[in-house]
């Protein structure tokens, strides 16, 4: 999976989910949260999410962060050397991840208000534009 994740990445849902798998509620950044997520072929990894309508999602206004990242043990590991959160800043997190075509999921659970929390992101491969190479 190492070489067939490098690329821009869009994101097309961000949830919270139960222990059977089904999302519960909006999710942290709303209902239809804007993202963007890019893998490196050298080993960065670079994030930014955002809510679309910032005034009814349930978190934060902006969640960013940037480091490295390895497959290790089929699992994608960001170390984070950056951070919108000062508590991330120098961690890894492991994440499951599935890649089926163009649409990659990740699967992470958190510590959320000292409790486990599972959460799924969807991303899918950003079609290459004209722009800048």
């Amino acid at each position: 999976m190492t070489q067939d994740i490098v690329g821009v990445w869009h994101l097309d849902a961000f949830h919270d989910v139960d222990e059977a798998g089904r999302p519960v509620g909006e999710g942290p950044l709303g209902p239809s949260p804007s993202g963007m997520l890019i893998y490196t072929p050298d080993g960065h990894v670079s994030v930014s999410m955002m809510p679309t309508a910032p005034a009814t999602a349930p978190g934060p206004s902006y969640m960013g962060y940037a480091g490295e990242w390895r497959v290790r043990d089929g699992k994608v590991v960001h170390h984070i050397r950056i951070s919108s959160r000062p508590d991330w800043i120098g961690i890894e997190q492991s994440r499951d991840a599935e890649l089926h075509g163009d649409v990659l999921t990740v699967r992470a659970t958190r510590e959320v208000d000292a409790r486990p929390q599972r959460r799924v992101l969807v991303w899918r491969r950003a079609e290459r534009s004209g722009g800048a190479r």
